[in-house]
């Protein structure tokens, strides 16, 4: 529950996502850094992760967010960002997206 002055506020969302083509890459090292750059992410946007999962081919999450951000952009930042961290660090997944 986040309070401000005059209001106070409790948004919760669920949110699904897979990767491109159902194809399994988030395992391993990758899977570790998914998960690490998602609660990076979170913390700097104020979005509060109640249970989360990142399975081999698909992201699991249940967030609480403050009513300043749009639920379209938050998906947007954590697709996003996350993706292009991803193949950044992992030239193998530039290849085969």
């Amino acid at each position: 529950m986040r309070s401000g002055n005059h209001t106070i506020s409790q948004l919760q969302v669920h949110i699904v996502w897979v990767t491109k083509y159902r194809y399994k890459v988030l395992k391993g090292d990758i899977q570790i850094r998914c998960r690490e750059l998602i609660m990076q992410i979170c913390d700097a946007e104020d979005i509060r992760i109640i249970k989360g999962v990142v399975s081999k081919d698909y992201v699991h999450m249940h967030i609480e967010y403050p009513p300043s951000k749009a639920i379209s952009d938050i998906v947007k930042h954590l697709k996003g960002r996350v993706s292009r961290k991803l193949q950044q660090e992992y030239p193998d997944l530039s290849k085969r997206y």
